[in-house]
């Protein structure tokens, strides 16, 4: 029974297996964000144009109650701002059941592999995939490599990460994108593995990086300032999901939808 709950709630932030998710999740950590303050007019558009869940803290899932049929709601349960002297030490903020009574199709958690607040992280990340597991409600795992000695932009560092939210058995995983070496971490899992946006670096190299990304058997992303803070959201989120649901080229997609 649960396993069949999970399998159902994950097919509320997906489609065909295949995800576009938008976190949102971005005003705890920054206070106001531009392309948030509009919230429910941005996630119309997104959803609109192909994106399968947003990522909220629960206090902005009341404001979802209007979006259009079809999105997942994934509530984020630790964080930390950017005021701190210590961002990598992200607090639970939420509980499982507390995401749940608020509607939740899934919950995530954040942890920073490498950083001296890993130990706890990892405590706390096995204890809220119990308690969802036993609710039939899907993890996503935020696991990056960010510490002294660990590195996004190391394929080897990024395999790790991923391996380790794995073995704590996370339904879903969600990493940096290392450019080469990626298919290192895709395969070191049966897990499924998407990639975050990132620092926006332009159209066509985000898109190149997307179709890449799935190449090396990525199947799909979680990506927030690359299209909320976008010129047109609605125009990026549709080019971001024709390449991960439709297997565009990076340049048919920019071509077509921007």
């Amino acid at each position: 029974m649960t396993a069949t709950g999970i399998e159902l709630r994950l097919n509320r932030i997906s489609r065909d297996g295949r995800y576009v998710m938008i976190p949102m999740d971005h005003g705890l950590t920054l206070g106001p964000t531009r392309g948030l303050d509009t919230l429910e007019a941005t996630i119309e558009t997104v959803t609109a144009n192909g994106a399968d869940a947003v990522v909220l803290h629960r206090g902005n899932l009341s404001r979802t109650l209007d979006a259009p049929p079809g999105l997942g709601r994934i509530v984020h349960l630790n964080g930390a701002t950017s005021l701190t002297p210590e961002p990598n030490d992200k607090r639970t903020v939420c509980s499982v059941e507390s995401a749940l009574t608020f509607g939740a199709d899934a919950v995530s958690f954040h942890l920073n592999v490498g950083s001296r607040y890993e130990g706890r992280q990892l405590e706390e990340l096995g204890s809220a995939i119990e308690q969802a597991h036993a609710f039939g409600l899907p993890v996503l795992a935020m696991a990056y490599p960010r510490g002294p000695d660990t590195h996004e932009d190391d394929p080897t560092h990024v395999a790790h990460a991923v391996r380790l939210a794995a073995e704590l058995d996370a339904d879903v995983i969600k990493t940096s994108y290392p450019g080469s070496g990626f298919d290192q971490a895709v395969d070191a899992v049966d897990t499924p593995v998407i990639i975050a946006g990132g620092t926006p670096a332009g159209d066509l190299a985000t898109l190149e990086s997307v179709a890449a990304a799935m190449s090396a058997g990525a199947v799909g992303v979680s990506m927030g300032r690359t299209i909320f803070q976008h010129d047109d959201p609605g125009a990026m989120t549709a080019a971001v999901a024709a390449i991960v649901h439709d297997g565009a080229t990076a340049e048919s997609a920019q071509n077509t939808h921007l």
